[in-house]
């Protein structure tokens, strides 16, 4: 009885010990090294480098908004189940989660968000999306496609993984928190680690540029209502004028950079949004202004978020208005910083350096964009990287979020050979200690 017992507790133990522990590979240096080569190779085969351009412009045509992403969210479940992977669904409405590996310990994760943007795109290409208004302008579909790619890697390999890569297929990166709604909802259970990317338009093919530490901003918005009193514009004196005193808040704004910020701590404040009026003679009786504003720490941020609202407020009062001032946290979620593990740091330069060599990897300062990758950083270590995709020959590569944008597919095996291989290390390199001695084994148990 007592026996009895003991057994199942001491593989309990098993199932609990830290996975970020300091045992090594049983893998030689050399052939750790060879493994980002090896799947570098296995992307670049054309029958899978065909199948993620199919993915990619496949998506492409058919583009989605955040938590819209049902049938990008078919597509790649209807993948899984060709590949062979075992996944969950729905995570945050249309988020899918695979499994490939032991189905044990350790759990590390790759991530591909999956939605579009409001936007009507501009290039003229065989696979232009099809629907109105709406653009693949970020480069999530390719981010789709390069996780997909990298589950077929991993699945033909399956059997050399010592642990379990998740595979995190998230909606409603572009605003929308999709990744807090993916923690919520239990996609990182058990998970260790996460690795995310994405498709840089100003680093050459072949590069990935990242940082350790603070990398992208943290980013909220903002919308205001000012009201005052509309009236014919040739006798403004009968009036109380909101678009005077929308303008003299937007120029008070740009003074909480210029003149409260430190000049060393990156801070910005933009308004976007301008709607007030219909006519040349009119004052209207209220006008709606909006913006973003993005800080590299917690307090900068709040501070920020503080004086947004008392400068709103304040000022359209010194023009006899009233004004509301929303942020709107649940439909559009604050961003943290995207801070990156300083111990991934040297896995994904050891990695990335076997694959590209150590020339190749650039290091980026940090940007003032936002990503909801730092909700899971909150949560576990995170590393997010960049991959470049700018060939001289192709000519110059809009931006993100511009009608202009595409992607240069020639990307694609190398984000793909990327996941597998950072996750694959990992997995080798952070095995769970054992108890048992070398002369041990569970049948003398």
């Amino acid at each position: 009885m007592a026996s009895c017992k003991w057994v199942p507790s001491f593989f309990t133990v098993l199932l609990i010990l830290p996975l970020l522990s300091s045992s090594t590979s049983s893998l030689s240096p050399e052939e750790l090294a060879q493994i980002p080569v090896k799947f570098f190779d296995f992307a670049k085969r054309q029958e899978l480098f065909d199948y993620m351009v199919g993915v990619r412009r496949t998506i492409h045509e058919n583009p989605e908004l955040g938590f819209e992403e049902f049938e990008t969210s078919k597509l790649i479940r209807d993948e899984l189940d060709r590949i062979g992977v075992r996944y969950k669904y729905p995570f945050a409405g249309t988020g899918v989660v695979g499994f490939v590996g032991t189905g044990g310990p350790p759990f590390v994760a790759i991530r591909a968000d999956m939605d579009a943007l409001a936007m009507q795109e501009s290039v003229e290409w065989e696979h232009k999306s099809k629907v109105a208004g709406k653009m693949h302008a970020c480069g999530h579909d390719a981010h789709v496609a390069m996780l997909l790619g990298a589950t077929k890697i991993l699945q033909e390999h399956r059997h050399e993984l010592q642990g379990t890569v998740v595979l995190v297929f998230q909606p409603a990166e572009e605003g929308g928190g999709g990744a807090k709604k993916m923690i919520d909802e239990g996609a990182l259970e058990n998970v260790a680690a996460i690795f995310g990317l994405h498709v840089s338009s100003s680093d050459p093919i072949g590069s990935v540029s990242t940082r350790s530490g603070p990398f992208l901003a943290a980013s909220g918005f903002f919308e205001a209502v000012i009201s005052g009193k509309g009236g014919h514009a040739a006798i403004p004196q009968h009036t109380i004028d909101p678009i005077l005193a929308a303008s003299n808040v937007i120029v008070s704004l740009q003074h909480l950079v210029s003149r409260e910020a430190d000049p060393l701590d990156s801070q910005v404040v933009t308004v976007g949004k301008f709607q007030g009026g219909g006519a040349f003679n009119v004052i209207p009786d209220s006008v709606t202004i909006g913006g973003t504003f993005r800080a590299f720490s917690k307090e900068s941020f709040m501070h920020l978020k503080q004086r947004i609202e008392e400068v709103i407020t304040r000022q359209a009062s010194v023009q006899r208005c009233n004004a509301t001032v929303l942020f709107n946290e649940r439909e559009k979620p604050f961003y943290p910083v995207v801070v990156n593990d300083k111990d991934l740091h040297q896995h994904f330069l050891n990695v990335a350096g076997d694959l590209l060599g150590p020339r190749n990897i650039l290091e980026k300062p940090p940007l003032m964009g936002a990503e909801d990758f730092a909700f899971y950083q909150e949560v576990i270590p995170g590393y997010f990287f960049m991959v470049g995709m700018k060939n001289e020959s192709q000519g110059k590569l809009e931006s993100g979020h511009s009608p202009n944008f595409r992607i240069n597919e020639d990307v694609l095996p190398y984000g793909a050979a990327l996941h597998a291989s950072l996750a694959t290390r990992y997995l080798l390199e952070n095995q769970p200690e054992s108890t048992l001695s070398k002369g041990d084994s569970h049948d003398e148990l």
